[in-house]
């Protein structure tokens, strides 16, 4: 028996964005709310709230089979989600500090035009 439980790996932003622009490497899942995705989001990301997720709801398609690097405004939630995503098989982590870590680290951030986005 186990009296602590593991959960999935945590990355900083830099490992995020190393992870996912690597050929054939994870993917990004932004698992915040949709005002939130649509005011900034880090490039080449893929969309499903943490409330869809919990409530059963498929991975969007390029996200199926792939290494998941789960990302949203500070860690809480995709924290939550990469827990969820374990538990279903999913091979994930999360963001440390969100998209809020990301932006402080100089990533870039756009948004649904591919414009200058904003983290909300």
């Amino acid at each position: 028996m186990y009296l602590f439980r593991r959960g999935p790996g945590r990355v900083d932003p830099a490992e995020a964005r190393e992870r996912t622009l690597a050929p054939g490497g994870s993917v990004l899942l932004d698992v915040r709310e949709a005002h939130e995705w649509a005011a900034g989001r880090a490039p080449g990301a893929v969309h499903l709230p943490l409330a869809a997720l919990a409530a059963g709801a498929a991975l969007p398609a390029p996200a199926r089979d792939r290494p998941l690097v789960v990302i949203c405004r500070s860690g809480n939630r995709s924290r939550r989600a990469a827990e969820l995503l374990a538990a279903r098989g999913s091979a994930a982590v999360d963001v440390t500090g969100g998209m809020l870590a990301w932006a402080r680290a100089g990533l870039p951030v756009v948004d649904g035009r591919g414009n200058g986005g904003t983290i909300a």
